[in-house]
């Protein structure tokens, strides 16, 4: 008999209603997921793009521990002698404002992440314009994010109080970027100028020991002699300013919203399975099992939310295109797709609990029973 399913046509006002709010959930969840991944992008992806595994800190920084973290010489050496670590380099990050004194933008103030590796390091990116690092010459190679502000390899910029001058010899073709800040590479001398003023206490020192340990490695000796601690790349993302508060904030709201969708679609069914009680007790005085009558229910919610899902979808990733270059926004595959099957999954488990009253009706009401 298809009840549910005919319902779908004979009540077309009502499902339509019922499906544009679903539809406008799955915008806003496509548009919190792009936002979601664009912020992270923005705080961690200069993190993200280091050929790591592993970076270590000074122990007794337990918290923003690229800002608070510095490690010696040695730490670095003792940890390129321990058992299964592959590579070892030490690795500098600092946050610098500058001003561009030489070049089209001059007078342009800039805010710059400056990472400090040495120039032969794994981890010193190929630049597919001008050259690479060189060892205490006081270049910087610079990222796409950089060059979006206009400036060009060749420019010559000055860091605020310390007056360090900072040539751009190369840039890398990439968008990446720390703490919302565009990413620019140097060499230790270099950064170590940025951050310390070269004090002579300082001319061995580093942020952390950027590590690519083989899987297994036991590196709890190395630690304990060192005073670091080792922490996978995936950890280090919420020393990243802001990125831990964001990263949460975000995660609450989306969670919000899929409580919500559950909520407006349990209670539509709700509404709907009572006002079809009499449908639903003649089909059971006609001997309709109750499980096939369920299934029937199901059917229809389901058939709601995937098509209502489907549509919203869409709208949302043709907004997320326009949005893209103009607010920190990304489109992931895997985010949205996650993003629309909880919004199908939590709506049915909704649907589910409200088309259980169904077991509660009586047959005998399709015969008058309640008069």
């Amino acid at each position: 008999m298809f009840l549910a399913l005919r319902d779908l046509r004979f009540a077309r006002g009502r499902f339509a209603l019922m499906g544009a709010v679903v539809a406008l959930i799955a915008v806003l969840g496509v548009l919190l997921s792009g936002l979601a991944s664009g912020l992270a992008d923005a705080g961690i992806s200069g993190l993200r793009a280091l050929p790591v595994t592993h970076m270590a800190f000074d122990e007794k920084a337990t918290s923003e521990q690229f800002s608070r973290s510095t490690v010696e010489e040695e730490d670095w050496q003792a940890w390129s002698k321990a058992p299964g670590v592959e590579r070892v380099e030490p690795f500098g990050n600092t946050l610098v404002n500058a001003q561009v004194t030489q070049g089209a933008k001059k007078d342009e103030q800039l805010n710059l992440a400056v990472f400090g590796m040495t120039p032969d390091s794994s981890l010193t990116p190929k630049p597919s314009e001008g050259e690479g690092l060189e060892e205490g010459g006081a270049g910087i190679v610079i990222t796409r994010e950089i060059a979006a502000l206009g400036v060009q390899v060749g420019d010559v910029l000055t860091a605020d109080r310390s007056g360090v001058q900072l040539k751009v010899v190369g840039l890398v073709d990439e968008t990446v970027s720390y703490g919302h800040i565009g990413v620019v590479y140097a060499d230790l001398d270099t950064w170590r100028h940025l951050h310390y003023g070269l004090p002579e206490a300082a001319s061995r020192q580093a942020t952390a020991v950027a590590l690519t340990l083989k899987p297994g490695a036991d590196v709890a000796a190395v630690e304990e002699a060192t005073g670091t601690l080792a922490e996978t790349k995936e950890a280090t993302f919420d020393a990243s300013p802001g990125y831990e508060a964001e990263s949460s904030t975000m995660a609450l709201i989306k969670g919000f919203l899929y409580v919500i969708s559950a909520l407006v679609v349990g209670a539509f069914f709700t509404v709907w399975t009572v006002q079809r009680k009499p449908e639903i007790a003649l089909m059971k005085a006609l001997g309709a099992p109750t499980g096939y009558i369920l299934r029937d229910a199901l059917a229809q919610a389901v058939a709601v939310l995937v098509g209502a899902t489907a549509l919203g979808t869409a709208v949302g990733l043709a907004l997320g295109s326009a949005m893209i270059g103009k607010a920190p926004f990304s489109l992931s595959a895997p985010a949205i797709a996650t993003s629309s099957g909880l919004l199908i999954g939590l709506g049915t488990v909704g649907a589910v609990v409200a088309v259980r009253r169904i077991t509660a009706v009586d047959p005998l009401t399709a015969l008058g029973a309640t008069r």
